[in-house]
């Protein structure tokens, strides 16, 4: 039998950018780019949309940018697994391919994912592991 992959990003990262990317995924597109009035007489509208400078865009990327070159290719290959471009039998090459692809703009990258949060989980899932082990 195979020996089971490692990753090299921690599980307490991957399901912070998982829940940072539920919320990041939550956002709609921006339907007045410059609203130029108070935030409270438009219902908070703003908050839901995708700005540029959006703190959760802000932080997400943050975070991706802060993870070491393996643990930002093992990411990208996670989210390549979860969307059913392979199955745990094909990890080797799905972060071999990963990593050949690796360059400086990971963070936009998976943040361009629609579904990067499901894909994510789906990928613990294949390594048996889950969120739900390191919630509070």
């Amino acid at each position: 039998m195979a020996e089971e992959p490692n990753l090299s990003i921690a599980l307490e990262t991957i399901c912070f950018i998982i829940a940072k990317a539920r919320q990041f995924d939550a956002k709609d597109e921006v339907s007045d780019p410059d609203p130029g009035s108070n935030a409270s007489d438009d219902d908070m509208r703003a908050v839901l949309e995708d700005h540029s400078d959006d703190p959760v865009r802000t932080e997400l990327s943050s975070v991706i940018w802060a993870l070491n070159e393996d643990a930002q290719i093992d990411l990208v290959a996670m989210a390549w697994l979860g969307r059913g471009d392979g199955d745990i039998s094909d990890w080797n090459a799905l972060r071999g391919e990963a990593a050949r692809d690796h360059n400086a703009r990971t963070a936009d990258y998976l943040l361009g994912i629609p579904l990067l949060a499901d894909y994510l989980e789906e990928a613990l899932a294949q390594f048996g592991l889950s969120c739900a082990s390191v919630e509070d």
